[in-house]
């Protein structure tokens, strides 16, 4: 199973050229979620004029075969496991407690995620 940073659920979304072969057979082949937390990332990135509104994004992504995940209490306790991360992006932190939590990839292009070097946190870009 695999779980979609925002970053990789935006790339779905456009039909980015951003999103690798790898990663783009990674979605087709393996259970591939996307999170409560991304919908409500790119809400607010669209309030403040970053992205286009996309109103029907939760029912695109449903139609287009991902599973959504909600944001669960013992996902949000995952978090503690990664304290370095105190100061950084408070979404990525969540989808990061999300993955962690319920032992799915996380498929991202965040250079702070990547760089933790961790086996499942999955490039997009490849």
């Amino acid at each position: 199973m695999i779980l979609l940073d925002t970053n990789a659920v935006i790339r779905v979304f456009t039909g980015s050229p951003g999103l690798g072969a790898e990663a783009r057979e990674a979605i087709a082949s393996d259970h591939a979620h996307f999170s409560a937390v991304s919908v409500t990332e790119i809400v607010i990135k669209a309030m403040l004029g970053r992205v286009p509104g996309w109103p029907s994004l939760p029912d695109w992504l449903v139609r287009s075969g991902l599973h959504e995940l909600p944001l669960k209490a013992r996902h949000a306790q995952a978090i503690e496991s990664f304290p370095a991360l105190t100061r950084h992006d408070p979404f990525d932190r969540m989808l990061l407690g999300q993955a962690k939590a319920e032992g799915m990839r996380l498929l991202t292009s965040d250079r702070v995620l990547l760089a933790l070097g961790l086996d499942w946190i999955v490039d997009t870009r490849t």
